[in-house]
């Protein structure tokens, strides 16, 4: 039977350790509880170390991403839940996750309700990059910045050099998992209020989540990203040269930089497509 660890990253989250850690290890007696203590200034670790549960701390502050790095390389088990310590996360929502991942999945991913968002902003930014990591990967995403899932942990270190240091851990992983084939799968859940306040910055870590999507499309989607502008700047160009033959009967070096940018996109998205099937070479290797 595999073995299942909770990873939990952690920031100056004392109080909701303190209320989080005794409802695991009441409800999985048999896993283990792996807490990473990015940099805390507060009370964190001693809740860890009162609540018996294993701590890894980083000397200083590294960053959300890091912390789930961390927590993945040390983790024991085959299985690995990953959830905030926060408290948005309910600890009956792991065997519901569970059930659905181990009818097939390679992860399971907790997907928010809409109603549970924070704000109407977060609501709405959500669902944006929901549907355009959709289209960059061509499968369904219901929740592509919820950092509560299920991973299988063989396939999750493939990627772990993909993964940025920041909060957009979940954008990558997801992607990084469908493009690869993988099997992942969503469940609704409840998100609860958190507990302190919210590290993340809505406009600063709204444009590194969309700079994310895009650098992952072009990593492992290229033809989605560099299809439809070099399309654009073709169609743009036949437009551009229609008009200037019809009123000065000239083709002009406008109508000739669109051609040719349109071609170097369209030759751009080759290269990048043969580059992204690179990444994948070793996915089938045996692991240690």
């Amino acid at each position: 039977m595999n073995q299942l660890s909770i990873v939990i990253p952690a920031k100056n989250e004392s109080a909701g350790l303190s209320k989080l850690l005794p409802k695991l290890k009441a409800g999985y007696p048999d896993a283990e509880i792996l807490v990473i203590d990015d940099g805390s200034t507060d009370n964190t670790v001693n809740i860890c170390k009162d609540a018996e549960v294993r701590v890894i701390p980083h000397p200083e502050s590294k960053g959300n991403g890091a912390a789930i790095k961390t927590g993945a390389r040390n983790a024991k088990g085959d299985i690995i839940v990953f959830m905030d310590a926060d408290g948005q996360h309910k600890p009956e929502d792991i065997s519901p996750l569970l059930e659905k991942f181990n009818s097939g999945y390679d992860m399971v991913v907790g997907a928010r309700k809409a109603s549970t968002h924070a704000s109407l902003f977060r609501r709405f930014a959500n669902a944006f990059y929901n549907r355009l990591a959709s289209f960059m990967t061509g499968y369904q995403i219901d929740d592509l910045t919820s950092g509560f899932r299920v991973v299988r942990k063989k396939y999750f270190l493939k990627f772990l050099y993909l993964l940025p240091n920041g909060f957009s851990y979940p954008t990558t992983s997801t992607m990084a998992f469908f493009r690869s084939g993988l099997s992942v799968g969503y469940l609704p859940i409840e998100a609860s209020q958190r507990n302190g306040k919210s590290h993340i910055s809505i406009v600063k870590d709204g444009i590194r989540f969309f700079t994310i999507i895009l650098k992952i499309g072009a990593l492992f989607s290229p033809m989605r990203l560099f299809l439809p502008v070099s399309f654009f700047l073709f169609t743009t160009g036949v437009f551009y040269y229609g008009y200037t033959y019809l009123f000065y009967h000239q083709f002009t070096n406008m109508s000739a930089l669109l051609f040719m940018s349109s071609l170097f996109m369209f030759m751009m998205g080759i290269i990048s497509e043969q580059i992204s099937s690179l990444h994948y070479r070793h996915m089938d290797d045996d692991d240690n």
